[in-house]
């Protein structure tokens, strides 16, 4: 067939209309879908994300739980003045006027996000501002978010949450999977994430930090931890670190005050390790409770190799046994005691007390502190050892291996996590003490309790603990820290700590308060840290229901014993030492947190200052014998 021109130009004209209706078509869809665009469709059997669930104290109290939250947006082609619109939006936001508007200014894009999980009452406020036409271009993006309702209380525990609602610190990283669990029980419908119970109790933290936040200003400290734990159980009834910071607006908040400081951070603990030392000699049967060592003020040695190792002491503490070397905090005892026992055996107790491993209390980035093995040990490393020193431990650690004291030689295992229970109320996991195991004798932790009520003693180093109807068994420590830059030993900056069982018979509670470089008027742990002991024990075995009232355990071995002269209890007010005995004073004259002016023989007759004066830091008392 022969094409002819007016054949062509018939077939170029039904092209021609068939392109521009198809174009015509094409540019009227396009143009409906942005006037009109379609929201995708919802599948049949959609399985929406399930919420975060929350965390909660040992009685059902709230820590973290999810929230509605908002991101501020600014879609800038809609904003008519951007100096107006800062005026109006900064006071919502809680920003100044100058700083929103400068961040408007700068952004490179046409899209910015002004705030990110905005709470509830600010998102209806720029709700009513884009309303009333007063924010022209505010957007607000709906998020799902996590608030936390105690704010600063617990927060290194809890940890927090980042922009995506995924845990980055504490129980929230640890167990993310369990409190973001998504899954479903079927078709469109939504199981949200578990719930998280801790051991803690929220009236005995709050206890903690009112008294660590008072330690922290009192003595000008850098940090300050104070913990309770249930000795029988392991579990952490409160767990203080301050500084501390604000979960809600973690942000805002430095590295240091969202460290979890008794899980993290490791140091020496100084004389307080004294009693595991000391329990682990008795234990082994290398010196017995009338075993006596001779303090001259310090501790020598000369080993085989000619090296020489010397170690001070507080004072000359004379003949002392174990009762005294932990009575007096005597390090020159505790390094002649350490000499009796074979080094892998010492070692050995202090590794199965849990030292240079991980409690596994539940915090993620947990230290294991720091033990060298026994083949590079020195000389002086047993000694030493015996008195908190050349080993660094974290305050965990601490509790862990106190409970081998409180529990008649068993080890419990310390614990932050009391139980998981899924969103329908199912129990998926018991967190229930972990393998406990013994680690000394009953009687070598019966005989090591009752020394350490003898420091609560008017001669002992924990006198300030002391309270009246209650029994404690208490122990002191003051340490010096090594300086980083140096590597030695610093003179300015120390770890003032003390430890206490209660009731020291049976306990059931123990505290234990560390103050991170103090800068008051003192650095004695006597002076510093055993008043805030007092005052713990005072208002938590109230709350806890611990049996108040002395109530002296009492065993017999068939000896007799001669008791004790007894001491005028120093607390603090000045006593009346009127026809006491050199003999009398005599212990009270070793203790390095009093200064005494002694004259003549025979018995007191005159003091300075008189009875009942107050003691302060640089009280000097004058006593004068007849």
């Amino acid at each position: 067939m022969i094409d002819t021109p007016v054949a062509g130009k018939k077939r170029f004209f039904v092209f021609a209309v068939f392109f521009s209706l198809a174009s015509v078509l094409i540019l009227g869809r396009y143009a409906y879908l942005m006037l009109f665009p379609q929201q995708p469709s919802r599948p049949a059997h959609l399985e929406r994300p399930a919420g975060r669930g929350p965390i909660l104290d040992r009685n059902g109290r709230i820590l973290a739980l999810e929230t509605r939250l908002g991101n501020i947006t600014l879609w800038q082609p809609e904003m008519d003045d951007p100096a107006e619109l800062s005026r109006n939006l900064a006071p919502l936001l809680d920003m100044r006027p100058e700083e929103l508007l400068d961040r408007i200014n700068s952004s490179q894009s046409d899209f910015m996000y002004l705030k990110r999980q905005e709470n509830e009452s600010v998102v209806r406020l720029v709700e009513v501002g884009i309303q009333e036409g007063r924010l022209r271009g505010v957007g607000i993006e709906p998020v799902v978010g996590r608030i936390y309702p105690e704010r600063n209380l617990a927060a290194q525990i809890i940890g927090f949450v980042g922009d995506e609602n995924n845990g980055l610190a504490g129980v929230e990283f640890a167990f993310n999977r369990e409190l973001a669990s998504s899954q479903t029980t079927g078709p469109g419908t939504r199981r949200g994430g578990s719930q998280v119970f801790l051991t803690l109790d929220l009236n005995v933290q709050h206890i903690l930090e009112n008294i660590a936040a008072q330690v922290l200003a009192d003595n000008n400290a850098e940090a300050v931890m104070f913990m309770a734990m249930d000795p029988r159980t392991g579990e952490i009834l409160g767990s203080a670190s301050l500084p501390g910071f604000d979960p809600n607006n973690f942000r805002s908040s430095d590295e240091i005050s969202r460290m979890d400081r008794p899980a993290i951070w490791s140091y020496e603990p100084g004389s307080v390790f004294k009693i595991f030392s000391l329990a682990a000699l008795l234990d082994s049967g290398v010196i017995r409770e009338d075993t006596v060592f001779n303090c001259t003020g310090y501790y020598e040695r000369i080993s085989a190799g000619g090296e020489r190792t010397v170690i001070n002491c507080l004072g000359a503490h004379g003949r002392v046994r174990a009762r005294e070397i932990i009575i007096y905090s005597c390090n020159a005892g505790a390094a002649y005691a350490a000499d009796m026992l074979d080094t892998q055996a010492f070692n050995d107790y202090v590794r199965a007390l849990g030292f240079g491993s991980r409690t596994g209390a539940g915090n993620p980035g947990e230290t294991a502190g720091f033990l060298r093995p026994t083949d590079r040990w020195s000389e002086r490393s047993k000694p030493t050892i015996s008195m908190g020193q050349e080993i660094a431990v974290s305050a965990l650690q601490m509790l862990q291996a106190a409970t081998a004291v409180a529990n008649d030689g068993v080890l419990v295992p310390p614990r932050l996590v009391s139980r998981i229970v899924s969103a329908d109320g199912r129990v998926l996991s018991n967190f229930e003490t972990d393998m406990p195991r013994r680690v000394f004798e009953p009687e070598s932790a019966r005989a090591m309790r009752d020394y350490m009520m003898d420091v609560t003693s008017s001669v002992g180093t924990g006198w300030r603990a002391f309270v009246d109807d209650l029994s404690l068994a208490i122990k002191t420590g003051t340490a010096q820290m090594i300086d980083p830059r140096t590597g030695a030993y610093s003179a300015t900056d120390f770890i003032t700590s003390t430890i206490a069982l209660l009731p020291a018979e049976s306990p059931s509670l123990v505290l234990y308060l560390v103050i991170v470089k103090p800068r008051g008027s003192s650095i004695l742990a006597g002076r510093i840290a055993a008043p805030p002991i007092r005052d713990a024990a005072e208002a938590l075995v109230n709350y806890l229901g611990i049996p108040r009232g002395r109530n002296p355990q009492i065993t017999h071995g068939g000896a007799v014993s001669i008791p004790a002269l007894a001491y005028p209890a120093i607390n603090e007010v000045i006593p009346d030492f009127t026809g006491l005995s050199k003999q009398q004073l005599l212990p009270l004259l070793l203790r390095s947190d009093l200064s005494f002016h002694v004259s003549g023989d025979g018995w007191v007759r005159r003091q300075s200052p008189q009875p009942g004066t107050a003691i302060s830091a640089d009280t000097l008392i004058v006593l004068e014998l007849e």
